[in-house]
């Protein structure tokens, strides 16, 4: 019973946010991004930096794997590493909260308790990287690749400050190669 109280409170991207996090707003505090697709949204997202925060305490290797449930709403798999090489993942549900086309959405890894997901910023046409905040205290850079682009990470960074988030407290996940790109290297 603890090993599984364990797993589902780890929570990555994407994913993200606990009773701290929960609010009843029915607006986000941050504005979503416009001309949000679900679908393209749907599939690996590379955690590549965050503020810290004590459900992904020394995780590495971060992913957050969303799909679409037979009841409409979002599966959340997040998962990452320990330093002690354990594997921890944690299952949640999301629901799309605003207003139709926005990248607005509320996720819960604990029964009737959602927490905000907004998508600030995003690659609207290829969906390769976005920017995800909830709270003050969560924000998320996510990429389709395990590494994003120094200029894409610094845009985003900008548009973090912009909201006000104090990005000089972000932790960059590392993450492992993939077996593609250790073959170019």
């Amino acid at each position: 019973m603890r090993k599984w109280i364990a797993i589902t409170g780890l929570s990555a991207v994407a994913g993200l946010f606990f009773l701290s996090g929960c609010t009843g707003k029915k607006e986000p505090p941050y504005a979503p991004v416009s001309g949000f697709e679900l679908q393209k949204y749907l599939g690996k997202w590379y955690e590549i930096a965050r503020l810290p925060n004590r459900f992904e305490k020394d995780l590495v290797n971060v992913t957050a794997t969303y799909s679409l449930r037979e009841d409409g709403k979002v599966r959340v798999q997040n998962e990452g590493d320990k330093p002690d090489g354990k594997h921890k993942m944690a299952i949640g549900k999301a629901k799309l909260a605003g207003k139709p086309g926005e990248g607005y959405l509320r996720v819960s890894f604990f029964g009737p308790f959602y927490a905000d997901y907004v998508i600030v910023a995003l690659d609207k046409e290829h969906y390769q990287y976005a920017l995800v905040a909830s709270s003050d205290k969560y924000l998320w850079v996510l990429s389709r690749t395990p590494q994003l682009d120094k200029n894409i990470y610094k845009n985003l960074l900008q548009k973090a400050q912009q909201l006000g988030f104090d990005t000089s407290k972000l932790y960059v996940v590392p993450q492992k190669a993939t077996e593609q790109q250790a073959g170019k290297q």
